[in-house]
């Protein structure tokens, strides 16, 4: 770092008086211009000078960036602009944020000295920091999720559900709590940070609800003897819900004619050869970690009238189901 003396040196070397640049002086009838410029691009801070005999100097905080033609800033990124004889204006490349601040262009002419301040602003894209990892809770839980940005001028943050109202949530800003989470309430969270300055960026965060089982239909069926059947019952649950069946306090096992197949949210009793035996109430039962719940379907013969679709079966015993939850979870 030059001492004041060593720079007083140097300047008078090269034709320039630092006791004629009014450094520190500003012209205040002109103020001070604000020049605002996006990180990453150029700023050119204009001067200009009355004639070619005046002694100039651009200064920040720092100190001297150049003293007439001469550079004493070691940044490479900064150079003087002169487009004519009589523009002395700076320029500089690759703008960060530690550019931001004062600078001065100082003039000496032959009838007095004068100073022109610009104030460089730079403004900074929005760009998501922190964002909330996927989660998966329980129905009824408390959730809070968080987005944190950065930019300049401050981002703006907004959350929105993913759904096909895209509600949006206002004001919710970094943090998006949701009280007593719903079913309804899961899916895909948007975050957006949003400022004048570029497009905003935008992450997501997906909310998984787990809920007990719901049976969402239940098919009855009719079948005449030494036909096909089928009986269908679909739940929806989250987790995916295990599936059994039984005919009265019996469970049912794919043998002897029966088959039966669960795949995601449904599950169906196949009945290869339909015998008298065969005709009667069956009970399917879906489970999972939060609940188990049941549905009763009926294999009836043709003719008899019956147009029952399956029903929500609440005379099955406790101990059935609390012994097909038991039977489900531990896989048996």
């Amino acid at each position: 770092m030059l001492s004041r003396c060593q720079m007083r040196s140097m300047c008078v070397q090269r034709g320039l008086d630092l006791e004629g640049l009014p450094v520190r002086s500003v012209d205040f009838t002109r103020g001070t211009d604000n020049i605002t410029v996006r990180q990453g691009d150029t700023a050119i801070l204009r001067c200009y000078v009355e004639d070619r005999s005046s002694k100039v100097a651009w200064l920040n905080r720092s100190g001297i960036i150049f003293a007439g033609e001469d550079k004493w800033s070691l940044d490479p990124r900064v150079e003087l602009e002169k487009r004519n004889p009589l523009e002395y204006s700076l320029r500089i490349q690759k703008v960060d944020v530690y550019d931001e601040g004062s600078y001065t262009c100082s003039v000496q002419t032959q009838h007095h000295p004068k100073t022109a301040q610009v104030y460089l602003i730079v403004q900074v894209p929005p760009k998501i920091s922190t964002i909330s990892s996927d989660i998966t809770v329980n129905e009824g839980s408390n959730v809070t999720l968080v987005c944190m940005a950065n930019g300049r001028p401050e981002p703006v943050i907004t959350w929105r559900h993913l759904t096909p109202t895209g509600r949006e949530f206002e004001g919710e800003e970094e943090y998006l709590e949701i009280l007593g989470i719903t079913r309804e309430q899961s899916g895909k969270y948007e975050c957006k940070a949003a400022n004048e300055v570029a497009s905003a960026d935008v992450k997501q965060v997906r909310v998984t609800v787990n809920y007990p089982p719901t049976i969402t239909e239940s098919k009855s069926n009719e079948a005449a003897t030494g036909r096909q059947a089928l009986l269908r019952c679909e739940a929806s649950a989250v987790p995916t819900p295990d599936f059994e069946w039984y005919r009265d306090d019996t469970r049912i096992n794919s043998a002897n004619g029966l088959e039966i197949k669960s795949t995601g949210s449904q599950s169906l009793l196949m009945v290869a050869n339909v015998t008298e035996e065969h005709y009667g109430n069956y009970t399917c039962v879906a489970a999972n970690k939060l609940g188990v719940t049941n549905a009763s379907l009926y294999l009836y013969r043709p003719g008899t009238g019956r147009v029952d679709n399956g029903s929500m079966s609440l005379a099955v015993p406790l101990w059935l189901l609390a012994a097909s939850l038991l039977c489900l979870l531990s896989k048996c």
